[in-house]
């Protein structure tokens, strides 16, 4: 394959040849007899974009659920209006936040919501499911109470938190087919993606291989997930760090944490944990000072960070995997929900790059947008839905916006390049990258290449932007 007259970021005009899924040359070169081509007529062609933070599962099934949450769903009488649904089977919905309600609901109030069929709703943060009590009663015919079903006194109160294996176990549901969510992905013009669900185990990761052998899954993909993934081969995939993900009203035992620690690095893996508070950050922050760091340790979130915990990351060497898009999704709940004091440590970016953190992006996806030109648009504008500004002077320019995207998702600290030698993954853009920059859209994606192969070509362009072949 020839791509002809591109812009390649950082390098300026040339053509660029993929063969064998590396990059062959870059320059001026004639096209060889059948060779395709792309003509790129001047459009910026980037290296393949990569979500360093993503559930892939759950954005597949995300097709199969009912969005209920902010800011689409805001009150009592919209989540019964998008409850109300024809049929006798399960509803899966997601997104709910306790803002709808007022508080979590237990099953007997899903129960005036939806009282005759069963109902499985997940909460926004993704770490807990609400059920009624048609769901509830259905699920313990099939399988004992775990743990994580909390109760209030001899009766269950319809939340589980933590237990989605339970979920599956007791659904008997399978792992979803990723073919619809990786031409969506490719459409974005994403090459790679980092899974960080934290119950990844060799079961699931059988699952990604077979995906990827057989063609449904394009992107690169790096697994994170529990100490047992270790134990895993990796068969098209390649291992991520440990997954920790943390909860402030229930903090795992603190030599528990320290020990997961020891044991990721004993298995030649970093640790990345979730921090959504200021809370789980001490807690972490601490953990990871006692077990001792090393290269690729990494806070997820970071959500709430403040100048003193600023310099505490920076100090131990360690990486922040940001979600600049949830300033644009729920910037205007957190103006209303976190305390005024805490509104310029939300969800910092420049902050982190001025102390020498090193900086990535990831979708949090089904959790917010999957598409990475929406966080990079959200990092530059810092706007809320209802166009305040959080945060102004944590702003990124397009290219550091850009860059969040670009990082090796083995080593955060290195950008991947457009040059000979490296593997062809790479982003063709309809347009030179100064005009880009200016909007930040997926629709400016011509063109999405994986490993050499074409995963996505934008079949709407005018004559001089067509793909041909000689």
């Amino acid at each position: 394959m020839l791509i002809r007259n591109c812009e390649i970021l950082r390098r300026g005009s040339a053509d660029v040849r993929i063969a064998e899924g590396m990059i062959a040359a870059i320059g001026r070169i004639a096209p060889a007899p059948d060779e395709r081509l792309i003509d790129a007529a001047g459009g910026a062609l980037l290296p393949g974009l990569h979500d360093h933070h993503v559930h892939l599962a759950g954005l597949a099934v995300r097709g199969a659920s009912v969005w209920c949450g902010p800011p689409d769903v805001t009150d009592a009488d919209m989540l019964a209006s998008r409850l109300a649904m024809p049929g006798t089977g399960w509803i899966r919905a997601i997104g709910f936040h306790e803002s709808i309600l007022g508080a979590l609901p237990d099953a007997e109030a899903l129960d005036r919501i939806v009282p005759d069929r069963p109902l499985r709703m997940q909460h926004r943060s993704g770490r807990m499911w609400l059920f009624n009590t048609y769901a509830l009663n259905d699920l313990l015919s099939r399988a004992d109470p775990p743990p994580g079903l909390e109760r209030a006194g001899s009766r269950f109160t319809g939340r589980l938190f933590d237990d989605d294996r339970w979920l599956r176990t007791a659904l008997n549901s399978q792992p979803p087919d990723f073919g619809e969510v990786s031409i969506e992905l490719a459409r974005m013009g994403i090459t790679g993606i980092t899974d960080m669900s934290p119950h990844n185990d060799p079961s699931i990761a059988r699952h990604f291989a077979a995906q990827i052998g057989c063609g449904a899954l394009t992107q690169s993909c790096v697994l994170a997930g529990a100490l047992s993934l270790a134990d895993a081969r990796p068969e098209g995939w390649t291992h991520g760090p440990a997954k920790l993900h943390l909860h402030e009203n229930a903090l795992p035992d603190y030599s528990d944490t320290v020990q997961f620690i020891a044991t990721a690095h004993d298995q030649n893996r970093a640790a990345a944990i979730h921090c959504v508070t200021e809370t789980e950050l001490v807690f972490a922050l601490s953990a990871l000072a006692d077990s001792g760091t090393i290269a690729g340790d990494r806070i997820e979130h970071a959500s709430v960070t403040t100048p003193e915990l600023t310099e505490h990351i920076a100090r131990l060497g360690l990486a922040v995997c940001a979600q600049p898009h949830f300033v644009s999704e729920r910037g205007d709940r957190y103006l209303a929900d976190v305390e005024p004091r805490y509104h310029r440590d939300l969800y910092r970016l420049r902050t982190f790059l001025d102390a020498g953190i090193v900086l990535a992006g990831g979708s949090d996806a089904p959790f917010g947008s999957v598409d990475p030109w929406e966080a990079m648009a959200a990092a530059v504008s810092r706007k809320t839905a209802s166009d305040k500004v959080i945060g102004a002077d944590e702003a990124l320019d397009a290219d550091q916006a850009l860059a969040l995207f670009l990082a090796d998702p083995h080593d955060l600290s290195r950008q991947r390049r457009i040059d000979v030698g490296r593997p062809a993954d790479l982003c063709l853009l309809d347009r030179p990258w100064r005009e880009a920059k200016h909007r930040l859209k997926s629709e400016d994606v011509i063109a999405t290449i994986a490993s050499g192969r074409l995963i996505h070509y934008r079949i709407d362009q005018p004559p001089g932007e067509r793909l041909s072949g000689r």
